[in-house]
């Protein structure tokens, strides 16, 4: 464990003018708070924040930063209170502590809403300040060092699977791959700890047995750039297992077919060299073609630089070699620390772009899953470069389609998204982009986002979009059906109901407005009598009027002639409760139609018949139009749906069908207006469904 000298010492090495005595205070603190408190390795608990702190000085943080990663867990495991801190270190230290202190355990919450919650908490506080991002993952990385000591293998996996998930992506997110790589070997190990040995075995064999010695490759790089009059430095690495693991999965082949496991970095004095050092790597050795990527023209979005390239050694030994100036390489190991130069009213500009589509994502997923999993994919992916019209730069996750590409320029564009060019020409908005495309977004004020897109796109900002666009939709359908529903029970009350008993009745059922109480009963979740019962209190009734209760098929048309015969119309379906028009057509039974029908346009010059239904009046056939997913069991879903609500399917006709969606036309016989429109409230419901209407002609 590192003394109190060492780390004062490790500190004034960078910083000469660090107040030596404001961090002897802030390590005595730490000792004496965390007291006799031990870790799973049996050391004092003071030894981790003291570790914390000496990572940070191998980044060469500020002062706030050194004594932050002190102090990081005293609020969480100790009596130390914020305001303590601030009272003995300042606020500055105690809004940094704050940020990095770790979530209590809620025992109620599954596994991932822990981690959404977590992550939540750490895209709010690295959003102000990056440094509480650095002390986090300094934190993790050490604990992951000691996650062997931990007996329980269930907590150790938990642990190990959040790495994974969240923390060695972030730590890629800002450039620190030193901090990620680890990370991920480390997780990788207690994750899948056969193929960690397999793969780890495998390399020593090779390593033991090549011919070739990563020295020899070395010499031979070295030698040819000082034959060139280039002064650089050459070190070659094996990849380490999880990396080679992970392109055995992506790859779908087996180790022996892996060829370039070796890889070597080649360090010039400046970044204009690093192109001569290309030219000379080229002339020597032959290049493998489409394994040539140039970071420096065009960095990725964290600020890594650097030009990736594969070579054949001799034999055909195929090796990847990276070539970067000596400032690229600081920037590519320790990302935003390497070149780190804090200020409050200056934040590196790199970290803004990614961490503002978190906090968007974040704002708008309900759903903890939903959370990990577009954070994840903002976070972790291989990436693409495209550029607008006007040469603008955008990247996005490897698959992204042209529907991401305009949700990255703006989300307004999203929405309003018609249609795309790609390098000139029309393609199909879902057309996955490639490295370098142009891509023209068209769009129109009339479009809106389509729930359809959300089986193609990939980025967490356009999925969030979308889903919040049809959240609302859905939200405004059901307050419509809602509200038919209450004017239906309305009506039949035995006295009249105003806005008045409406007010009362949503104070009375906790509902913040009439248009949360419509969305209750649009979604089902309540019933006529409850409604009845919140409208009017105390108001009991057997009366037939209040309750849809089944009864034998029976229909009964008022406004006929006595004698006069009738059928209901095949084109809209009238059912007990719409309101209806007879027409009266010679030598034949009258017809009857809803009012929406658009036959009673057509065929204007009949007569009409003002028709009601007669009292009692139960069971018709309606006729609807659903739109349903295409995958396994959803159709028996619908089906299982019409069941529960005692419809009986009369016939069912597949309209329209294509990759994502069938459509189709069903009859129901259901026993009034009340009854189908819970039917179409159900199937709107259902995540089977895509869209649910009746049709009317």
């Amino acid at each position: 464990m590192m003394r109190q000298y060492d780390l004062v010492e490790r500190v004034r090495a960078y910083a000469p003018n660090v107040d030596e005595d404001r961090l002897n205070r802030a390590y005595v603190y730490t000792v004496q708070m965390h007291g006799g408190q031990k870790r799973a390795s049996g050391d004092p608990y003071f030894s981790h924040p003291v570790e914390v702190a000496g990572l940070m000085t191998d980044l060469r943080m500020d002062e706030e930063t050194i004594i932050t990663a002190l102090l990081h867990d005293t609020v969480e495991d100790t009596l130390t209170t914020i305001e303590d801190i601030e009272a003995k270190f300042g606020s500055e230290v105690a809004q940094l502590v704050d940020g990095v202190t770790k979530l209590s355990k809620i025992e109620a919450q599954t596994e991932d809403e822990r981690a959404a919650e977590n992550l939540r908490k750490f895209l709010l506080a690295i959003s102000n300040d990056i440094r509480v991002l650095l002390v986090k993952l300094a934190d993790r990385l050490h604990n992951m060092r000691t996650l062997h000591f931990i007996k329980s293998p269930e907590k150790r996996r938990r642990i190990a699977k959040e790495t994974m998930d969240i923390y060695a992506p972030l730590a890629e997110r800002i450039g620190m791959y030193e901090y990620m790589r680890e990370m991920q070997l480390l997780a990788f190990e207690q994750l899948e700890p056969e193929a960690y040995e397999t793969t780890t075995a495998r390399l020593k064999h090779i390593r033991d047995n090549t011919e070739i010695r990563l020295e020899t490759i070395n010499e031979g790089i070295v030698e040819e750039m000082r034959r060139h009059g280039l002064k650089v430095t050459v070190s070659g690495r094996e990849k380490h297992p999880y990396s080679i693991w992970r392109k055995m999965q992506e790859r779908h082949v087996a180790f022996d077919q892996l060829s370039d496991i070796n890889a070597f970095r080649i360090i010039t004095e400046n970044p204009e060299d690093c192109y001569w050092a290309l030219g000379v790597l080229h002339r020597k050795w032959q290049m493998v073609p489409g394994r040539f990527k140039d970071f420096i023209s065009t960095p990725k979005r964290n600020g890594y630089r650097s030009i990736h390239t594969t070579i054949l050694f001799a034999r055909n030994m195929r090796v990847e070699v990276q070539i970067r100036s000596k400032s690229m390489h600081a920037a590519s190991e320790f990302g935003f620390a390497a070149h780190w130069a804090y200020k409050q009213e200056d934040k590196p500009d790199g970290q803004a772009g990614w961490i503002r589509d978190l906090i968007e994502i974040m704002e708008t997923s309900h759903d903890a899953e939903d959370l990990l999993e577009n954070a994840r994919m903002a976070m972790y992916h291989d990436r693409i470069f495209a550029f607008t019209p006007k040469g603008a730069l955008h990247q996005l996750p490897k698959g992204a389609t042209a529907v991401d590409f305009a949700y990255a320029v703006h989300t307004d564009l999203g929405d309003k998204t018609v249609g795309a060019k790609v390098n000139g020409r029309h393609v199909p908005l879902r057309t996955p982009l490639g490295n370098g495309d142009m891509v023209e977004i068209l769009k129109s004020k009339a479009q809106e986002p389509q729930p359809g897109w959300l089986n193609f796109v990939v980025t967490g900002k356009a999925r969030a979009a979308i889903r919040r666009h049809v959240r609302v939709q859905q939200r405004d359908e059901l307050i419509a059906i809602g509200r038919e529903l209450y004017n239906e029970v309305v009506q039949r009350a035995p006295i009249k109901i105003g806005k008045k008993a409406l007010a009362a009745a949503t104070d009375r059922l906790g509902f913040v407005d009439a248009d949360e109480l419509m969305h209750a009963v649009g979604a089902g979740k309540m019933n006529d009598q409850q409604l009845i019962a919140a409208l009017l209190p105390g108001y009991e009734s057997n009366d037939s009027q209040m309750v849809w209760a089944s009864q034998e098929n029976a229909i009964s048309i008022r406004g006929l002639t006595p004698g006069m015969g009738y059928h209901l119309g095949d084109c809209c379906h009238p059912v007990p409760g719409d309101r209806i028009i007879g027409m009266r057509i010679p030598d034949q039974p009258v017809e009857v139609h809803t009012i929406e029908c658009g036959r009673l346009a057509s065929d204007a010059d009949v007569d009409w018949v003002d028709l009601s239904w007669g009292e009692g009046s139960d069971g018709a056939a309606a006729r609807l139009r659903v739109v349903i997913h295409n995958r396994p069991g959803t159709l028996g879903e619908i089906a299982s749906l019409f069941g529960y609500q005692k419809a009986n399917i009369i016939n069912l006709r597949m309209s329209a069908r294509d990759e994502e969606f069938h459509t189709f036309e069903i009859d129901l016989e259901v026993h009034d207006l009340h009854h189908l429109l819970r039917i179409i409230s159900a199937l709107r419901a259902s995540e089977s469904v895509a869209t649910a209407d009746r049709v009317y002609g």
